[in-house]
């Protein structure tokens, strides 16, 4: 058994810094909508999951997310686990507004709350209240007093589609309190061999190299992908660029480049997917492009006559990525890029912008020649023109994507086999 943290003073900076974040949330709430959403969401939180768990017999499945993109990482080993264990209930928990108010109402699970904010009291009381039979963490998810109330209750705890990197706190010097947090964990899937290693480096041998779940989502998707009339009549017979989850920085980007294709002629059209769906963000995108039109108000006899679509829905660019001939990925110019997985699988090459080292996925395009980074406007502007006149050129660059995703396949089955030994 692995013994409970006992460095008293690392323990009272962590809860001090847990309780400061949440007054800092208070605080941002007043004049923040996130924070405020972040906050109403806990709001009578332990009365709501009283009323729910205090009736539960079955045995339960706990499924915790940060936010939406590690959602789509733990979706497909919820899914697999429900259809192979249907007796379980499944409780999903998420830390962000941006995972909870999509995804409240997701059906692969019985219940769906915010998880409250980690501090002593609230851990042992959700703990005590949830009763998991065993808890799966997904990616980045280290919660000090949640883990220490798991440990001392037995409950088997794992961490999926984990990546590990050199500059984290864990491998410093001043790092050991932490590290005794990984040694909590009952097993420890990770993307990559580098994570491995460097788990191994610091005496954490409970790891499993399985890769990335995402993978798996996303090759599901693929398998069952509908068409989406307005989008095709939308493409015609024209080459269509997908950019997808954009942030301002790449849209002032794509701007220049989509401009200087059409003054050359070139015969297509973006469909644009930004990363934030708000009135206020589209309305600023359709200011930058004036002919554009928004995919929710638009009507076939519209999209006709235009060459710029803005899709202002949440859900649908998993399914879209499958219309293009070539795919920009965005956040590569700001804390990092977004879902590669999800354009590569439909094997279409795939850009995106230069703060992609951290991201297994990009390297490995970049490797197989099945997407490229960008620096700048002009190169983003090169690349597609690029791809576009050279047609042999595009699609064997989208055929090695695609066959880079679906080669990386079945982390989902390695973590199901491990969750089928205790269920």
């Amino acid at each position: 058994m692995v013994r409970r943290f006992k460095d008293p003073s690392m323990k009272f900076l962590y809860n001090i810094g847990i309780r400061s974040y949440g007054l800092s949330i208070a605080i941002a709430s007043l004049f923040n909508d996130k924070a405020k959403r972040w906050r109403r969401g806990r709001k009578d939180i332990f009365t709501k999951l009283q009323a729910v768990f205090e009736n539960v017999k079955e045995p339960v499945a706990w499924f915790h997310c940060s936010s939406l993109g590690e959602f789509e990482q733990g979706r497909p080993v919820m899914e697999a686990f429900r259809q192979k264990f249907p007796s379980y209930k499944i409780l999903l928990t998420f830390f962000s507004p941006s995972g909870y108010d999509v995804r409240r109402d997701y059906i692969g699970a019985d219940y769906v709350f915010y998880l409250p904010l980690d501090t002593p009291s609230n851990a042992k009381q959700f703990v005590k209240l949830v009763k998991p039979k065993f808890t799966v963490f997904v990616k980045y998810e280290f919660w000090y007093n949640y883990l220490n109330q798991l440990h001392k209750a037995n409950v088997p705890t794992y961490l999926i589609s984990a990546k590990f990197r050199q500059d984290q706190y864990f491998f410093k010097g001043y790092g050991s309190w932490f590290r005794k947090q990984l040694k909590v964990y009952k097993k420890i899937f990770v993307q990559d061999t580098d994570s491995e290693e460097l788990l191994k480096s610091i005496k954490v041998d409970d790891v499993v190299v399985a890769g990335d779940t995402r993978f798996d989502r996303v090759i599901a998707i693929a398998e069952q992908v509908k068409l989406d009339k307005l989008v095709r009549a939308f493409k015609g017979n024209s080459r269509l660029w997908v950019c997808g989850s954009t942030w301002p920085e790449d849209e002032k980007m794509i701007l220049h480049a989509f401009y200087h294709l059409k003054v050359s002629g070139e015969n297509v059209k973006l469909l644009l997917v930004p990363h934030e769906i708000g009135d206020n963000n589209i309305n600023r995108i359709l200011n930058m492009f004036p002919k554009a039109v928004k995919y929710s108000a638009a009507k076939e006899a519209e999209v006709l006559k235009t060459d710029v679509l803005v899709v202002d829905k949440m859900g649908l660019l998993s399914s879209l990525y499958s219309n293009g001939d070539i795919a920009y990925v965005g956040g590569g110019f700001g804390k990092g890029i977004h879902n590669l997985p999800e354009a590569a699988v439909y094997g279409i090459p795939v850009l995106f912008g230069i703060n992609y080292h951290k991201f297994n996925e990009a390297c490995e395009l970049i490797k197989c020649n099945g997407g490229s980074s960008i620096s700048s406007a002009d190169e983003m502007l090169s690349d597609v023109s690029h791809l576009l006149k050279d047609e042999a050129f595009r699609k064997k660059s989208g055929e090695a994507a695609k066959a880079y995703i679906y080669g990386a396949r079945g982390a989902t089955e390695k973590i199901i086999a491990e969750l089928s030994s205790i269920s």
